[in-house]
């Protein structure tokens, strides 16, 4: 039976063991693998929304495609300080006092939507060990690192977590 691999040319792909790996995944199922590489900071609330709209659409077209997500780093503020300062303040600093409840407001509604609770409590700062923890578990397995993202979203997000401790 043909593969039915989708064609790619991907550097980690040019090592034969890595090339029967990904043929073989596909054509177990007799379904196309679909690679999605997602770059996204775990403090920006809008790839958390990507991130369950993105899972939201794999789910209805599973029975035709399989997927490997594959996450990587990208900081929205690299100047974060590694010590974390409050939430609020943060963005009310960054947005001013209006844009600040306005888009809170927002968030609110979209992550209800999704089924969960948007919290502004806790503190935000620097996401450098995030996007290590990240990058390691993807190194263990792509459902590892997807799994990890989305506990790194659900506690920042909704549970006021800082995105910061180790």
């Amino acid at each position: 039976m043909p593969s039915r691999l989708l064609p790619i040319r991907a550097p980690f792909l040019t090592k034969p063991t890595a090339l029967r790996f990904a043929k073989h995944m596909a054509s177990n199922t007799g379904k196309k693998l679909i690679q999605i590489d997602v770059s996204s900071d775990t403090v920006c609330p809008w790839c958390f929304v990507g991130k369950k709209n993105l899972e939201k659409a794999m789910e209805q077209t599973m029975d035709k495609f399989d997927f490997e997500v594959r996450w990587h780093p990208f900081s929205l503020n690299p100047d974060a300080p590694k010590e974390g300062v409050k939430k609020s303040d943060f963005y009310k600093t960054k947005f001013g006092p209006v844009q600040f409840e306005r888009a809170t407001a927002r968030m609110r509604e979209m992550f209800r939507g999704l089924g969960f609770e948007y919290d502004m409590s806790g503190l935000t700062g620097n996401t450098m060990d995030s996007h290590r923890l990240i990058t390691l578990a993807g190194h263990q397995g792509y459902d590892k690192q997807n799994a990890l993202v989305d506990e790194l979203f659900v506690s920042y997000f909704c549970q006021g977590k800082y995105i910061g401790d180790r």
